[in-house]
């Protein structure tokens, strides 16, 4: 098969080579990482793989390995047909050019003078002739069709074969890997995240799959081509064998260095990205700063001074890989001169070689070398998969320390519930230098509740997890009745319990299959009877589908006291003998709380019962309460025992019961509301991908306008690079033709002139491909830039309540304008080069064959879509099947994430195996799939390799016929079949390109999104008013307000407040009351959605946002530093002008700071560290004033300035405080009631509405809110 395909694939492989250089994620990529992460992952034995493979499989995969073996040695033999089949052009051309002659004729198969005598040439040698050009060709097309038959049928099997032996072994490593894990200890979940063990469960099994599967049976293909590619070389003619492979190394080191070079100059440049990344991260997760102070220019200007140097690497890169693919193609061009020179040679003066053979020679050692190549992505494969297997095999290997699969221990007949513990000590196993239980003993008695109280971290849920016997203790015991209970059987030691936790885990099915999960094979009276006692019957009742409602993800459909009763049923209906509470009922609200302690109280009778709370009142009626602290049980007894002794239960009650009665509930449900909170976030993450239409190209390319010259160059570069596929075609048919020339010294003329054109060429190439190379690198960098940087102010622009969507969270905004952007680079920059050098070569190609030839050009051409679409067809299949496993694999991916997430709700309730069993079955389905995709995959692929063959028989007997009927040279029918097949392989590089092409259309789509956003609040210097005299006056008239991503909580209600200029209001309240938000109104981060704010009369909708903001300065509780000097973060202050350093040290004396900046080393050059991380709370604070007092402005907004420091900083914080309110309007918030007592005006604020205001003293003569406050000395939230 000739040279063409031996081309094309020469062609493919460099461009391979290209095309791994150009796209991210790539080889080299990996290599470059690889060099990152030096030390080596371990990874297991390539034959270890397959230790699940049954004797079936290992037949299946050697026989499959056989296939690959023949198919492999298919393309070498398709070159002794070739080369036959070329001397039998040759002699027939021989044969015409001789009879031209009126005085020859052909006798006997050999050339006579008309009188009889034999005709002698030269060389004294005869001439044969009488070649049935016909017959012969006729013989080679079914040569050809029966390889190609032989090659459909091997590969079809050699893919059948392995693939689905791997999708056998695969499938039973997914299911032995899983059961092992559902088979751990719960100590080693905690050491093991539940989305690493969920991404192995899919990508490293994966990856052992890809190492397992057609990847084999490609490697064996291609080493089997190498093989028998260099024996054909060497039994052709063994010493042009020897002068090719000499000059083979050259091309091989040329890639290595090219790897090298451009793994380096990556590296380089993703350090350069990361660094533009790192300032995006900061700029966006301090918005609110940046906005309050107007730094929005400046930090657009800091993130494009770092973008420079990465353009600049990419820049290098693009060069670097333009030489050396210009070196690569110059060398092979050489190589051709060289290879064709010496081999005509030993076909004209030796006469070794015959010109078929020297093709033969020639392409054998070409396509054995480009296969070495090929072979090696196959071996990454095999690597990471080996890597990969490494940690699945590890985790399957390993026996788990408390295996609760494992039928062993002692199950008692009779059990009375007595749980003791004797010197226990414990430490969690991914926090071993914690000690949590310290020589804990104490008993609990059958039948009795005991109640557990003690401070947060002092081991009260610990102890209730060593009973379920989640965790052994690390020293001492637990016994039940005497029996320690590491000798009981753990499946039946967890069925005596029954366990409610804080937050319920309900799986995502219905309402009665929830509580059936307490035991197997109950009925639904049991069921019912288990809804009755827990209170929850009625509610369910309710229900329009009663006990088969869906509960949703997580139980997320169900409020919080339904969810804690549904729990309550299923811990009920296993009528366990020990049941525990560890904070059953402290998420609820006052009324469901009642019902759901009733339903508590009712169960508990006749049961040992343990119970945790945090609220005193649920466990005063409790038989025994021990006290916790530091791991110790230090106290026990009843209520009123306990309360003499005043110990750490009589601490707990005071404290409950001197707060106001609400701050613990206030407290509880705003930890509920922020738990609500975050839990709904998750949902609206997993909505990203909305639909967007692809962008315009015309629109991307707008944006690299200003790089024509570029683009112009780097396309010329790219039309002479595709153009010289098509000369390469005449040159070399050209060569074929002139063996056919009598006279010898002509020969060598013509073929030394051809050598030298082949130089040419070459040098030509490498200018070309340098100037593709580089030209396209450049503009494709410079739009990279630009896009990001445009990207990034677009962000800036934006206003805040934008950012409090979690789909624009700073690490989701600064990976998109990573990843958007140089995805967009994939419309225009290299690819455009790629699309012309296709373009002209498609052109050049076509033009060549129908000027030689129409009617046979006309005739590959039918084979041309078929060879484009098989691989076309090929992919889509594969992209297809993907996507198809995928979406099944998903199902079983939800059952696994699901039990890894509650996998401790499961093992309390020892239902492993159920889920294993459900996880099995939702396998079946993929795998079916899997085996059915192995055949049509072999059946494509099988079909794509034989279509080739049938091109060739087609179009050389055409050719054949063409020579014999209407005189074509043959020459021509070479020249013609190489040019098509060249155009073809150009067309399917072209086609390979639209999936970059449809990605960069769809990520430019969502960066003009970004751009064409007009943000609610303009940020413009040019919308709203100014005006001069600005004077500080505020009035808040009846606003309402909800934030944007919680429209259902009211947080402002009708505010009325107003402030004079010079005059300081302060606002108290409890936390979430809406005070800190007041603030951001005024600052215009958000406008009220009823309502208005005036400032100096005027409404802040129509003020000029810049100018507002550079009016006001703001000291926040926990002040946002960048990673720069003190000096530069007090200059931040004003980012309008540059501030001079006297003006820094004045500010920063006011601030108190002066003195402490000038004991540094560095004085106020001294870096503060990312996020302030080198400096102190009160050391940062006082930055913040000095920054605020920068600004000089005429409002001041201090929002906890000080609650968060020592007694020692607040006083100067507070006195640099003082001094800075002079003067100024100010709007003070503050926990600490003493730091407020001197302002104008005190606003007790509730609910989002002001209570009660005046000064200090009128409010405490009021002997209202704010007078409670001051007496109980309460902290406010």
């Amino acid at each position: 098969m000739g040279k063409w395909v031996y081309l094309h694939l020469l062609q493919y492989a460099v461009f391979q080579t290209t095309l791994y250089l150009n796209i991210p994620g790539s080889y080299f990529d990996l290599c470059y990482r690889d060099e990152r992460k030096k030390e080596k992952p371990q990874s297991v034995g390539y034959f270890q793989l397959f230790r699940f493979a049954t004797w079936k499989d290992t037949v299946m995969m050697v026989v499959g390995g056989l296939c690959a073996l023949v198919h492999g040695a298919a393309s070498p033999l398709m070159l002794l047909v070739y080369g036959m089949m070329t001397d039998t052009f040759v002699a027939y051309e021989r044969e015409v050019q001789e009879l031209k002659d009126p005085n020859k004729e052909c006798n006997n198969n050999t050339i006579c003078w008309i009188n009889g005598s034999i005709y002698e040439t030269a060389e004294n040698n005869t001439v044969r002739c009488g070649v049935d050009i016909e017959a012969q060709m006729t013989m080679f097309a079914y040569y050809y069709v029966g390889i190609g038959l032989g090659v459909l049928i091997v590969s079809y099997f050699q893919i059948v074969f392995w693939v689905s032996a791997a999708a056998r072994q695969i499938q039973k490593i997914r299911k032995t890997y899983f059961r092992r894990i559902m088979q751990m200890e719960i100590g080693w979940f905690d050491c093991n995240s539940v989305g690493e063990l969920n991404t192995r469960i899919s990508d490293d099994i994966n990856n052992i799959n890809n190492a397992m599967a057609d990847q084999v049976s490609f490697f064996i293909e291609r080493l089997s081509t190498f093989v028998f590619g260099f024996m054909v070389g060497f039994i052709g003619g063994w010493k042009l064998t020897l002068v090719v492979i000499a000059v083979s190394p050259l091309i091989g080191l040329a890639a290595g260095l090219m790897a090298m070079a451009v793994g380096r100059l990556t590296g380089r440049e993703l350090k350069a990205y990361a660094k533009a990344g790192a300032v995006a991260d900061e700029v966006l997760s301090s918005i609110r700063t940046v906005a309050a102070f107007g730094g929005e220019e400046k930090e657009s200007e800091r993130y494009d001074r770092n973008l420079v140097e990465a353009q600049n690497f990419g820049v290098k890169k693009g060069t670097v890989i333009g030489v050396f693919q210009g070196y690569l193609w110059c060398i092979i061009f050489f190589c051709f001169a060289l290879a064709f020179w010496y081999g005509s040679k030993l076909v004209i003066d030796t006469k070794e070689l015959s010109p078929g053979s020297l093709i033969q020679v020639f392409f054998g050692v070409l396509m054995a070398a480009m296969n070495l190549g090929q072979a090696s992505p196959c071996l990454e494969a095999f690597a990471s998969g080996r890597a990969a297997a490494k940690i699945i095999f590890d985790t399957i290997d390993r026996e788990p320390e408390i295996d609760c699969f494992s039928e062993k221990g002692r199950k008692l007949d009779k059990v009375k519930g007595d749980i003791e513990f004797h010197n226990v000590t414990f430490f969690y196993p991914s926090r071993p230098e914690v000690k949590i239980l310290n020589d804990l003993s104490m008993q609990i008695k059958a039948g009795e509740t005991t109640a557990f109280v003690g401070p947060s971290g002092s081991g009260k849920s610990t102890t209730i997890q060593l009973i379920q016997r989640f965790y052994d203790p690390k020293g001492g015991m637990v016994t039940l009745d005497g029996h320690d209970i590491r000798t009981l059987n753990i499946q039946w030691l967890r069925s005596l319990i029954g366990i409610v936790e804080q937050e319920p885990v309900l799986f995502a099915t219905t309402i009665a299959e929830n509580i059936r999960f307490g035991r197997p094979g109950v009925t639904m009276e049991d069921i019912i009877q288990a809804a009755k006692e827990a209170n929850a019957y009625n509610f369910i009742m309710d229900l329009p589908q009663k006990f088969d409602t869906m509960v949703g993800e997580g139980g997320g459909q169900m409020s919080g006291g339904q969810k804690q009763r549904i729990a309550i049923a299923r811990a009920l209906i296993r009528n366990p003998r020990i049941l525990l509470l560890d904070m059953a009922t402290s998420a609820l609200d006052n009324e469901s709380e009642a019902v759901v302690q009733e339903a508590l109280d009712k169960v508990r009778m006749g049961r040992t019962t343990i119970s945790i709370a945090h609220r005193l009142s649920t466990i005063r009626n409790a038989d025994v309460i021990i006290g916790f602290d530091h791991g110790q049980a230090v106290e026990k007894g009843t209520h009123s025992e306990l309360i003499e002794r005043q110990g750490v239960y009589f601490t707990l009650v005071t404290l409950q019961n001197e707060g106001p009665s609400n701050t613990t509930n206030a407290l509880e449900d705003f930890v509920l509301k922020a738990r609500s909170f975050s839990r709904g976030s998750s949902g609206s993450r997993r909505r990203y991908n909305e639909h967007v239409t692809p962008a315009p190209v015309a629109r991307i390319l707008k944006y690299n306008q200003s790089e024509w010259p570029y683009m112009l160059v780097g396309s010329l570069g790219a039309a002479l690079n595709g153009s010289v596929n098509p000369i390469y075609a005449v040159l070399f048919s050209q060569i074929l033709g002139t063996f056919a020339i009598p006279d010898l010294n002509e020969q060598r003329e013509q073929i030394n002139g051809i050598c030298v054109l082949f130089c040419i060429v070459a040098v030509i190439s490498f200018f070309s491909q340098f100037l593709q190379g580089f030209a396209f690198a450049k503009s494709g960098e410079l739009l990279t830039r630009r896009l990001r940087k445009v990207g990034f102010q677009a962000m800036l622009r934006q206003e805040i309540g934008w950012f409090d969507d979690p789909r624009n969270s700073p690490g989701a905004l600064t990976t998109r304008l990573a990843t958007d952007a140089s995805m967009v680079k994939g419309a225009t920059g290299s690819q455009i080069g790629m699309i012309v050098s296709s373009l002209t070569n498609i052109g050049a190609s076509f033009i060549i064959a129908f000027y030689f030839s129409w009617k046979l050009t006309l005739v590959i051409m039918c084979f041309l879509p078929l060879i484009g679409l098989s691989g076309v067809f090929q992919a889509k299949m594969l992209t297809g099947f993907e996507n198809e496993d995928k979406k099944a694999m998903e199902v079983a991916g939800q059952v696994s994430s699901e039990a890894l997430a509650n996998i401790r709700t499961i093992a309390g309730l020892a239902k492993e195996s159920s889920f294993v069993e459900s996880y099995e079955q939702k396998l079946e389905l993929p795998y079916k799939s899997g085996k059915k995709r192995a055949k049509i995959y072999g059946l494509c692929f099988g079909f794509a390799q034989c279509v080739i063959f049938m091109a060739y028989a087609a179009s050389f007997r055409y050719g054949g016929h063409l020579v014999s009927s209407e005189g074509l040279s043959y020459m021509l029918v070479f020249r013609v079949i190489s040019a098509v097949v060249i155009s073809g392989t150009a067309l399917g590089r072209a086609s390979s390109f639209t999936p970059d092409y449809a990605k960069a259309k769809t990520a430019a789509a969502q960066f003009f999104k970004l751009l064409d956003r007009v943000p609610k609040i303009s940020m413009s210097h040019t919308d709203g008013e100014k005006w001069d005299n600005f004077r500080g006056e505020i009035q808040f008239l009846n606003c309402k307000f909800t934030y944007p991503t919680r429209p259902d909580i009211q947080v402002l209600n009708d505010l009325v407040v107003s402030v004079k200029p010079g005059q300081t209001l302060a606002f108290v309240g409890s936390s979430g009351c809406g005070k800190s938000t007041s603030v951001q109104l005024l600052e215009r981060f958000y406008d009220p959605d009823e309502g208005q704010v005036l400032i100096d009369g005027r409404p802040s909708q129509s003020v000029n946002v810049p100018f507002l903001r550079s009016q006001i300065g703001i000291v926040s509780q926990e002040p946002v530093l960048f990673d720069c000097s003190i000096a530069e973060n007090i200059q931040y202050g004003n980012n309008t002008c540059s501030v001079s350093m006297e003006e820094i040290i004045e500010s920063s004396k006011k601030a108190y700071l002066h003195d402490f900046v000038m004991t540094l080393p560095d004085k106020y050059e001294t870096q503060v560290g990312a996020q302030g991380s080198q400096l102190s709370r009160g050391q940062k604070q006082r930055i913040a004033i000095a920054r605020a007092i920068v600004r000089n402005p005429k409002i001041l907004l201090l929002d906890e300035a000080t609650s968060a420091l020592d007694t020692e900083s607040e006083k100067t914080v507070q006195s640099a405080l003082d001094e800075a309110r002079k003067g100024r309007t100010c709007i003070v918030i503050a926990h600490r009631l003493s730091t407020i007592q001197t302002a104008d005006i005190i606003a007790v604020m509730s609910q989002g509405a002001v209570i009660e205001q005046g000064t200090h003293d009128d409010l405490m003569a009021k002997k209202g809110a704010y007078y409670k406050l001051v007496k109980t000395g309460a902290p406010i939230s």
